[in-house]
């Protein structure tokens, strides 16, 4: 008898559990929360129909008609070791790639490809990138989830932490990023095109967060938002392009990274009667923030600071 989906528990490589009359199997170990029910979460579970499990190396070895697609398992059957986590998909062994494909290595990453992250199969990407933006973003989930378990379960060691959230539930202690038609408006980041974007986040939004990028605000319901004490941050007024290195004895609040590496910062700008939070960085001639289905330029902001 498959055991009842509780909050609360942890639970491991393999467990099954019973939600709503429905059967769900682990994609990522992690102690399950009470929003993170299975159905709104299919970054650390997939649907389960039953039947025989089999192993690794039995699916490596699988004829080629019996194979699905890479982008078409609901389920992992693969195990994901901890060494492979820590490695860009094109720093994978191309055995090792076909393994994770064959064997659903990807489907965490799918899962939030279909909740809405944005339109995969529309993007004019070869197969490889494709597969490497998958691999990034599970890898995200993953080390987003162990962080925010690690939040729960000791103390804060640090004055912010990024949380992992679903929906348009906000966590106690999240650090307030501007206002928006009187309501709160908070500091959110997700993946997106192999980087880390930053946006807002608040109950008030369709999906809960949306990020800018590309000239685009993107909408999601898988992100992270940020928490942590307000007496330990601080605003500072800026204009213009962002010089990090021009600011004595202050050390900004990073948020986010593009994928070539380059550092975003937290910032906040005024527009149209709000105050929202976005980005800033060495590269952009302003702040960015998420507003009207587009990205905004502001000139005069104000970026995150440690007190």
């Amino acid at each position: 008898m498959v055991d009842l989906w509780e909050p609360g528990t942890y639970y491991g490589q393999g467990s099954v559990v019973e939600f709503e009359g429905q059967k769900y199997k682990i994609i990522q170990a992690h102690t399950s929360q009470g929003d993170w029910t299975p159905p709104v979460t299919p970054a650390l579970w997939g649907r389960y129909y039953g039947g025989e499990q089999h192993h690794e190396q039995e699916h490596y070895h699988e004829s080629h008609h019996e194979e699905k697609p890479w982008d078409q398992h609901a389920t992992q059957k693969v195990e994901v070791h901890e060494a492979d986590q820590q490695k860009h998909w094109y720093d994978l062994s191309d055995e090792r790639k076909k393994q994770l494909e064959v064997g659903g290595g990807l489907a965490a990453g799918l899962a939030l490809l279909g909740a809405g992250y944005y339109a995969y199969h529309e993007h004019e990407k070869g197969e490889e990138e494709k597969k490497a933006q998958v691999w990034g973003l599970q890898n995200w989930i993953r080390d987003a989830q162990n962080r925010t378990e690690e939040f729960h379960q000791r103390e804060p060691t640090a004055p912010t932490t990024w949380i992992l959230t679903h929906g348009k539930t906000i966590p106690e202690g999240a650090i307030v990023g501007g206002e928006e038609h009187g309501r709160p408006v908070f500091i959110a980041r997700a993946f997106h095109e192999g980087s880390l974007q930053i946006g807002k986040a608040g109950p008030q939004y369709e999906k809960g967060a949306s990020i800018g990028y590309g000239h685009k605000e993107i909408l999601l319901d898988t992100y992270e938002i940020l928490i942590g004490d307000s007496r330990a941050i601080r605003w500072i007024d800026y204009k213009g392009k962002l010089k990090p290195y021009e600011l004595d004895n202050v050390k900004l609040v990073e948020g986010g990274r593009e994928a070539n590496g380059v550092a975003l910062y937290i910032a906040q700008a005024e527009h149209d009667g709000a105050v929202l939070p976005g980005k800033a960085s060495e590269h952009f001639d302003g702040a960015l923030i998420p507003w009207g289905g587009t990205e905004k330029r502001e000139d005069r902001y104000r970026v995150l600071a440690y007190a």
